[in-house]
């Protein structure tokens, strides 16, 4: 059960745990140091965050505890001078993946744990002691921030700065247009990187799902996904996962747009019979990676409209499904 407050999850070991390792990673990261109150400075307040995280059973599995800032007092001019942080829009997602494609790259992606925290700051924030862990030698002390916080205005700059900076560093370019596209070239091969806050997109010349077997269609037409209550359990979390590729894949692969999302509807509690639709999905697409629209300059350019509706197609609530392209 996740507690309503710090007094209460101090009376827990499990969550008095959860908050020491939020604070170690501080520590590890060198994220403040303590020191006294400058005059005339206001510190800003901090709050614990608490949530409990899930497994395909709905079991419990972590008590994830976040301090955050009170961003909301701070004020432009004084406590932050710019909080507009870059990031990849759709549209040039929708270039990058065309252009991995054309160039027979591969792509990859990633999130970076505690990405907030690796942001150096610029300006002098000070932030109070945290409530249930006040230094007992310095009660009257408050941490001046080294790193960004969850909650700060310029937080999500402050990481694209340090994030981009490691990167121009380590011989990488920035796109003329765009500011999160980043380059490197390795003599005839080229490395790219696409930046979504801490969400980054890679598309190298590094191969693979090169022994995956291939399949014309996306899904078995005789057998319908239900809920497969009696079937064998997955791991959810792998499952969400690939689920969470294949969304990223649809803004270039409308096709998969239905699949992916019946497979979805299953993500509490996945069967090998779900995961096995899931892989046939990217099996239809290692078999369908020249497939495309071709439109011929002879052709009519009058607009052309399908649609279709599955009529009480769903097995466990007996819904609808209607679309059209």
């Amino acid at each position: 059960m996740e507690p309503k407050n710090v007094k209460e999850a101090m009376t827990d070991p499990a969550w008095n745990d959860s908050m020491q390792e939020e604070l170690l990673q501080f520590k590890r990261i060198d994220v403040w140091v303590l020191v006294p109150a400058p005059d005339n400075i206001s510190p800003l307040t901090l709050n614990w965050i608490f949530k409990n995280k899930h497994d395909e059973e709905q079991t419990v599995i972590q008590n994830k505890s976040r301090l955050v800032v009170r961003g909301y007092c701070q004020e432009e001019g004084i406590d932050f001078e710019e909080s507009f942080a870059p990031v990849a829009r759709i549209e040039a997602i929708r270039i990058f993946l065309a252009y991995d494609a054309h160039n027979s790259l591969k792509v990859f992606q990633m999130d970076v744990k505690n990405a907030i925290l690796h942001g150096s700051l610029k300006e002098d924030v000070y932030v109070c002691q945290p409530d249930g862990f006040v230094d007992a030698d310095y009660p009257s002390h408050v941490y001046k921030l080294k790193k960004a916080l969850y909650g700060l205005k310029q937080a999500p700059r402050a990481w694209y700065n340090e994030l981009s900076t490691f990167l121009l560093h380590n011989h990488f370019f920035k796109g003329t247009i765009d500011s999160t596209l980043l380059i490197r070239r390795f003599h005839d091969d080229i490395l790219l990187v696409h930046v979504y806050v801490d969400d980054i997109i890679f598309g190298s010349t590094h191969p693979r799902m090169e022994s995956c077997d291939p399949v014309g269609t996306l899904m078995e037409i005789k057998d319908k996904l239900d809920l497969d209550q009696n079937g064998t359990p997955v791991n959810a979390t792998k499952y969400r996962s690939m689920i969470g590729a294949l969304m990223y894949l649809t803004s270039s692969r409308p096709d998969i747009v239905h699949a992916t999302c019946l497979c979805a509807r299953y993500q509490a509690k996945p069967t090998k019979k779900h995961l096995k639709e899931v892989k046939r999905i990217f099996r239809y697409l290692q078999g369908t990676i020249n497939t495309g629209l071709w439109y011929m300059k002879d052709s009519g350019f009058e607009l052309t409209g399908f649609s279709n509706v599955d009529y009480a197609g769903c097995k466990d609530t007996l819904k609808s499904t209607s679309g059209g392209a």
